[in-house]
């Protein structure tokens, strides 16, 4: 597939459009949000729109449909409230946690990931558009394209699933294990989170396999 120049116009389902016409018309966008914390799960989502969608094009607020980062948090809770409830979209999320992280590498963790949400899905998917890098495991036909989550509605609306999830679970891990700051900082390698480690210790949810957290672990139990 001819690669997609990026825009800033919205012109975000040339991908999908262009899987329409080879006969393609379930196509599901596939991300994760997680992959850099030193805590907390890694989280997939898929999301398909329906042909209608894609042919006629998005309307309204949805047109601001983005990468999750480059939307706020009030954008992002309101894009998850419109993508769990429109009809016509079929969504499915996967999340991964610690321990399976720490057994098979984030990496692994995170294909592992999309391949379930993916599965998860109620309708048999014909084609998979990815944000990044090809993904060897991936049982499906796909189309990696970089900054894809800005470049296709399918692939934003699943990084908007996956970015919104794991943010609740870490406000929820927040109050589970005090003292971190999970909430501000969701698990990425902060100072503020790295002084906590040196404080504390690693708890529960962080990821034994990586680098700081493996070194509180020596230095607290070695």
């Amino acid at each position: 597939m001819a690669k997609k120049a990026a825009s800033s116009s919205p012109k975000r389902f040339a991908y999908e459009r262009e899987l329409l016409e080879r006969g393609c018309t379930l196509i599901a966008g596939v991300d994760e949000a997680g992959r850099g914390p030193l805590a907390g799960p890694v989280v997939a989502a898929a999301v398909v729109f329906s042909v209608d969608q894609i042919t006629l094009g998005l309307r309204g607020e949805w047109k601001e449909l983005n990468d999750s980062k480059q939307l706020t948090q009030k954008q992002r809770e309101r894009f998850y409230e419109l993508i769990t409830t429109e009809t016509g979209i079929q969504y499915a999320i996967s999340i991964v946690d610690v321990e399976m992280i720490d057994r098979i590498n984030i990496l692994q963790a995170t294909h592992h990931g999309m391949n379930e949400a993916l599965a998860k899905l109620s309708v048999q998917v014909q084609h998979v558009l990815v944000d990044g890098l090809k993904v060897k495991s991936l049982r499906w036909p796909q189309t990696p394209i970089v900054k894809g989550d800005s470049l296709s509605y399918s692939i934003a609306a699943a990084s908007v699933l996956a970015k919104v999830t794991r943010d609740r679970m870490m406000h929820a891990y927040d109050v589970e294990f005090p003292g971190y700051g999970f909430a501000a900082h969701k698990g990425y390698g902060t100072e503020q989170h790295l002084a906590a480690l040196a404080k504390q210790g690693p708890c529960a949810i962080h990821r034994k396999t990586f680098a700081p957290v493996r070194m509180e672990q020596g230095e607290l139990f070695g």
